[in-house]
C-alpha cells in the first residue's frame, strides 16, 4: 500500500514545500533512518515566500542536500496560484464543515502540478539511487485535487516502477510513501508537535499579504482550523483572523 513507510535506512526524496505537511513527512522520513534528500520548487507560485520557510526548516534538520528547481508554470495559466488574473477563494471552506466547497476543484489546483513534482522526484531519485520518494498528501482535511487521492499515488508507483532504467533493470524498486493520506489536519497537527516538527517556522497561505497569512484562503482555514481541534497553540501570524 502507498501509505506505508519503509524503515530501511535507504535513501529518499522528499518533496518538501515548507507547509505544515510536507514538513512533517520531512521529519517523519528522518526519524525513520532515512538518508533525506529535500526537493523543493520555484514555480512562479504567489506564495514563493514557502521556500525562505523551506530553507530554514531544511536548516533546523541538518539537511545540507536541499534542491531547489526553478520551473515556470505562468505560460500554463490556469491556476491562481500561478495567474495573477485569477483571484486566491477566500471563505470558501466552511470551517466546521471543509468538505462543504462552492466547487469541487478550487481555483488554486495547479494543473498536473503533482504528477510533474513526483517526475523530477522521480529522476532524482534515480541519480541518487534513492528507492523512495515521500510526498505530503492527504485526502481527508484537502480543497478537492485529484492529485492527492490514494489512487493517483498508487498508479503513480506503478508508472514509476516501468519508467526508469534503475526499475527495468532491477536496481531499484520505487515506493511512493505517503504517511499522511489518511489523516485530517488535526491528526496532521498532533503527529508533527509530538515529534518535534518546528511549527513556527512552517508557512501555509496561498495568498501572503505584507508578510502574513491571510487568514481566509483554503490552507489557512483548514490550519486554524487543524490548530483549534488539537488544542495547540497557532504560531502563525494572521492578516486577518
Amino acid at each position: 500500500m502507498a501509505d506505508s513507510i519503509n524503515a530501511s535506512g535507504k535513501k529518499a526524496v522528499v518533496l518538501f514545500s515548507g507547509g505544515l505537511d510536507s514538513s512533517t513527512v520531512l521529519k517523519i522520513a528522518v526519524d525513520e533512518g532515512f538518508e533525506v534528500v529535500p526537493l523543493s520548487f520555484f514555480y512562479n507560485q504567489r506564495h514563493k515566500v514557502e521556500l525562505e520557510h523551506a530553507k530554514k526548516i531544511a536548516d533546523r534538520f541538518g539537511l545540507k542536500s536541499h534542491v531547489i528547481i526553478n520551473l515556470d508554470f505562468s505560460p500554463i495559466k490556469g491556476s491562481a496560484l500561478t495567474d495573477a488574473g485569477i483571484e486566491v477563494p477566500k471563505n470558501r471552506i466552511n470551517a466546521e464543515n471543509p468538505h462543504e466547497t462552492a466547487e469541487d476543484i478550487p481555483a488554486t489546483y495547479v494543473p498536473a502540478r503533482n504528477t510533474i513534482f513526483l517526475s523530477y522526484a522521480l529522476a532524482l531519485a534515480e541519480v541518487t539511487l534513492a528507492g523512495d520518494i515521500f510526498i505530503g498528501v492527504n485526502h481527508l482535511d484537502y480543497s478537492g485535487y485529484p492529485d492527492c487521492r490514494p489512487e493517483f499515488i498508487a498508479a503513480y508507483e506503478d508508472m514509476a516502477n516501468l519508467a526508469t532504467k534503475a526499475s527495468v533493470t532491477g536496481k531499484l524498486r520505487y515506493k511512493i510513501n505517503t504517511p499522511l493520506i489518511n489523516m485530517g489536519k488535526k491528526e496532521i497537527i498532533l503527529k508533527a508537535f509530538s515529534i518535534n516538527v518546528p511549527l513556527e517556522l512552517t508557512h501555509s497561505c496561498y495568498d501572503p499579504v505584507d508578510g502574513l497569512a491571510c487568514g481566509l484562503c483554503d490552507s489557512c482555514v483548514l490550519r486554524k482550523k487543524g490548530f483549534g481541534e488539537a488544542g495547540i497553540k497557532d504560531p502563525t501570524r494572521y492578516y486577518k483572523s
